[in-house]
């Protein structure tokens, strides 16, 4: 689930920087500290949306950098427990397939894809149903549910998905 999220800090503010505009600078280190990073309570933050910086900074002793308080806007990416996505398949592997669901891709174990026995086709790159005959291939749409997830910061989050309900599996006519 995206998210938009309020976060406060402290930023550095190199002397090299100070002629440039607070909120650019500000911008930029919180940029290069968040962005494309991992954290166990926001998720996966994809992007600094808007920041407000107090102009009034702390120089400390033995530092030619100011500090400034920040607070930002965030939008953040936090899979949920149970909720049910839409996604692409990306990838198909003898152990499963990799599914898109925004910013990340989720594994689908091959017992998870269908009640069926499910085997994989490695000349074609599919995996299929023996008994349904359903093919799921790269670039097909399906409706999973997350089952799993593992916040590994600062740098992954993985996300198990179940294709094996009711509604869920394969959208067909997309």
């Amino acid at each position: 689930m995206f998210r938009l999220c309020r976060i406060r800090d402290v930023v550095r503010i190199p002397p090299d920087r100070f002629g440039e505009p607070l909120e650019m600078v500000a911008r930029d280190e919180l940029r290069r500290r968040y962005e494309e990073r991992v954290d166990s309570v926001l998720g996966l933050v994809i992007a600094i949306l808007d920041v407000n910086v107090n102009p009034e900074g702390v120089i400390l002793q033995g530092d030619g950098a100011t500090y400034h308080d920040v607070i930002a806007d965030v939008l953040t990416y936090y899979p949920i427990l149970n909720e049910v996505t839409l996604g692409e398949v990306v990838d198909v592997k003898k152990t499963g397939m990799f599914v898109n669901i925004g910013p990340i891709d989720a594994f689908v174990h091959i017992s998870q894809v269908l009640d069926d026995k499910v085997v994989y086709d490695e000349l074609q790159d599919l995996l299929v149903g023996e008994e349904t005959k359903k093919v799921f291939r790269r670039g097909d749409v399906v409706r999973g549910r997350v089952v799993s997830i593992s916040i590994n910061t600062p740098t992954s989050i993985k996300v198990a998905m179940t294709l094996r309900q009711p509604y869920l599996g394969k959208v067909e006519g997309w």
